[in-house]
């Protein structure tokens, strides 16, 4: 039984035949009697999404021997709400100069950056308009299920407002920020991204986005990737209230490293694990609390720490500014030591 927005495409007694009689053609050029299910799907979540899609140029002041010089980069981005703030990502808009948003063929206007985060590789713009501006309905990405429906729009290669589609290929996946932090539940599409898609929308057959799409793997086939929206929401709180996002420190950098078998099973650790401590930061909360390089960072408060990824992932907001413990092994012996994380503090533009 066809859902009624698809029933209401093909009309309410047509067949995938239309209104032909048994045996007869449809009339040449009548596409609306061979539109299935899935291609009404994707018409209808392109009707109610494309509106809102931007195209994003930036431009970069660049340094060269014979002095500045422009450099310009383009991306795609989503009105999220109808004052005119826009999602895309970071690295469209990091170090530009100026950033000029198109909502169609116009001649564009001028946006200002609210806050980036380099981390998850979100960034929320913000343009004027005197009417209020068409704007997308988010999903949840925690409902996705592996094989359904995705759909990307952008702006590949600066051909506006393209289409393409595929499946969620899979959840959960991590991934590489250009600052180096690791970005969690990721997700897999294998709906075609080329550059210039960065910053615009994946979204399900009912046109809510549920994902922004970042990333796409070159020398792979149909291997792309998507923040998911629910990351994004996080993001954008943070990114209105403080005009960053807020992540604890404590002042140390280190490499992951494994725990010798006999130790993990001798101390009955959760992991197997640990962060190697190779440099502490001068004044900083480890620095206070006794960390030494040579430590083995294996948990913080009560919860494993497999590697520095896990460690930077439980150094959250809700760490600044309150006493947590630190579990460490030095040498042969397991001791806990209580330190005060503070706000990292934010990158240098």
């Amino acid at each position: 039984m066809l859902a009624p927005r698809f029933a209401s495409i093909l009309g309410a007694g047509d067949s995938a035949q239309g209104d032909s009689a048994p045996g007869e053609a449809a009339a040449p050029g009548d596409d609306s009697a061979l539109l299935d299910a899935y291609s009404g799907a994707v018409i209808g979540a392109l009707e109610r999404v494309a509106p809102a899609v931007t195209f994003i140029e930036v431009v970069h002041n660049a340094r060269s021997p014979r002095g500045r010089r422009e450099r310009r980069g383009s991306g795609s981005g989503f009105l999220f709400t109808p004052d005119g703030y826009l999602l895309t990502n970071s690295h469209v808009v990091h170090g530009s100069e100026r950033v000029t948003v198109r909502m169609n063929d116009d001649a564009g206007c001028s946006a200002d950056l609210v806050g980036s985060d380099p981390d998850s590789d979100l960034a929320v713009l913000r343009i004027g308009s005197p009417t209020a501006l068409p704007y997308v309905e988010f999903g949840d990405s925690a409902k996705l299920r592996v094989g359904q429906v995705a759909i990307a729009i952008g702006n590949p290669l600066g051909y506006s407002k393209t289409v393409t589609t595929g499946v969620i290929s899979a959840l959960g996946r991590t991934l590489r920020a250009t600052s180096g932090r690791l970005m969690h539940d990721v997700i897999q599409t294998d709906a075609a991204l080329n550059p210039g898609n960065s910053g615009g929308p994946l979204v399900d057959s009912r046109g809510r986005v549920i994902g922004v799409n970042t990333a796409m793997i070159p020398q792979a086939q149909a291997i792309c990737f998507a923040t998911g929206i629910n990351t994004a929401k996080w993001v954008i709180a943070q990114l209105f209230a403080h005009g960053r996002v807020r992540r604890a420190y404590i002042g140390v950098s280190g490499a992951s490293v494994p725990i010798a078998t006999r130790v993990v099973r001798h101390f009955n650790l959760q992991s197997s694990g640990a962060v190697h401590v190779l440099e502490i930061a001068a004044d900083s909360p480890a620095a206070r609390a006794g960390v030494a390089v040579g430590d083995r960072l294996i948990a913080l408060d009560g919860v494993a720490v497999d590697g520095i990824d896990g460690l930077q992932r439980r150094l959250d907001a809700s760490c600044i500014g309150r006493d947590c413990e630190l579990q460490l092994l030095r040498r042969s012996a397991l001791i806990r030591v209580t330190l005060r994380p503070i706000e990292l503090p934010a990158p240098v533009a």
